[in-house]
């Protein structure tokens, strides 16, 4: 198997062994549905001077691609339904850019030239 470009930063937080794989088991999601993911970056933070007075844990995903890269967020009181909320997220962007480079290959229109052109007999 592949192994991918995935940086792991924690904030505020030690990283264990059993986050840093079930980071990668979600980044494989990714990485199988676009060939052309170049690396992601995952920051996890711990917050506690929120403003709801709970500590908060905060999950933000950079995906660098060919083209503009794609940033997701989610923050949650559970580590790890927050990396669940920031991968659907990114996968959702990814899914929805891929639908539309469908949409733009297909959509082939007529070139519309605003002058007048003699008709070649």
């Amino acid at each position: 198997m592949k192994q991918h470009d995935v940086i792991i930063s924690g904030h505020n937080m030690e990283l264990t062994e059993a986050i840093k794989n079930m980071v990668h088991e979600k980044a494989e999601k990714l990485f199988e549905h676009d060939d052309h993911i170049i690396r992601m970056r995952v920051e996890l933070d711990y917050d506690t001077h929120n403003s709801s007075h709970q500590a908060e844990f905060i999950a933000k995903g950079q995906l660098e691609v060919r083209g503009n890269d794609h940033f997701a967020s989610a923050a949650t009181n559970d580590l790890y339904k927050s990396i669940d909320d920031m991968v659907s997220k990114l996968d959702r962007m990814l899914r929805r850019r891929s639908r539309m480079n469908k949409v733009k290959r297909k959509d082939t229109h007529p070139v519309d030239i605003p002058a007048e052109i003699p008709k070649a007999s």
